[in-house]
């Protein structure tokens, strides 16, 4: 069973930075989720992101398979992604379908076609260059919730060409036939528990329910809640790289999507920091009584790594 969550609501609009600095250091404390309010990106490109979002997954299986993810780019199908790190459930799915793009300066995205889609290239490399303006945003706050400067994460080459990928996500309702047994659907999620890559990630629902968290990794029979969407706010939470970056002070938190009753969309954001960037316990974070728990390393090296786990290349 689940229970219903309230977390806290981050205003990126509000001047008391000070104020929003301790809300967020709470929070990523705390939870290591909150709602991100005022964010500068607009309802009607939002609207305009799930629209054309809809438009591809519609598409038949054979055209989206014409885009099949290479590189961490492109279209991954229904229960292809191994997510599942963190249940004792060694056989869950992951029972959705994604399409991912990367940093448009690459050159290796891969986009579905002009004639069937139109506007949709455009659309997402304007969601994108907006997502990455309120995610730097966010990250300057966050420094300053790590009582480090506020322009830390620009001066740790962590801002300049940070790895950002932005994810669609359709969770189809599942199907079972008659001979499948309750303990079969019980093994099928929409995203089993898991926790994200990187630094940061902010994601918008459709409103459809499935979010829930665990916010102890280790209690067992694990405690989960429903994280309720709030309309116009993102849902923000921190990945791995950042609980790696701030000696576990700030929590990577497990979640999962539970398999929907009905269809439901979701838009990711994903950002970590830039490939040559060294990700090492801050000094703000560790003492002698708290010494670093990890050792440096390159963030590329390990996003290669947790890459390779999920998608298998």
């Amino acid at each position: 069973m689940s229970e219903a969550l309230q977390l806290p609501i981050i205003d990126l609009s509000s001047t008391d930075r000070i104020s929003n600095a301790n809300s967020i250091r709470q929070a990523c404390m705390e939870h290591g989720f909150f709602y991100l309010v005022n964010h500068g990106v607009e309802e009607e490109l939002v609207n305009k992101v799930f629209e054309e979002s809809k438009k591809f997954f519609s598409l038949p299986v054979e055209e989206k398979m014409r885009l099949f993810s290479k590189d961490s780019r492109g279209y991954t199908p229904l229960c292809s992604e191994k997510l599942d790190d963190h249940s004792s459930n060694s056989k869950a799915k992951a029972y959705k379908e994604t399409f991912y793009a990367g940093p448009p300066v690459d050159g290796i995205n891969q986009w579905p076609s002009e004639e069937d889609l139109p506007s949709w290239r455009s659309t997402m490399e304007i969601y994108y260059k907006e997502m990455l303006l309120a995610g730097t945003k966010l990250s300057s706050l966050i420094a300053m919730a790590l009582k480090l400067d506020e322009d830390f994460f620009q001066k740790a080459d962590s801002l300049n060409e940070p790895c950002v990928y932005l994810a669609l996500v359709h969770y189809p309702v599942m199907m079972l036939g008659e001979s499948d047994s309750s303990s079969s659907r019980d093994e099928i999620y929409g995203v089993p528990a898991h926790s994200d890559f990187g630094t940061i990630t902010l994601l918008m629902t459709d409103g459809v329910p499935g979010l829930q968290i665990c916010r102890d990794k280790t209690k067992q029979p694990q405690v989960w809640e429903d994280v309720p969407s709030l309309r116009g706010a993102f849902i923000v939470n921190l990945g791995d790289m950042m609980e790696r970056w701030t000696n576990c002070l700030f929590r990577s938190t497990l979640h999962r999507v539970v398999s929907p009753k009905q269809e439901r969309y979701s838009v990711v954001f994903f950002m970590s920091a830039d490939k040559d960037c060294i990700i090492e316990c801050l000094e703000s974070c560790c003492s002698e009584s708290c010494p670093p728990r990890f050792p440096p390393i390159r963030s590329w090296d390990y996003l290669e790594e947790r890459m390779r786990q999920t998608f298998g290349s």
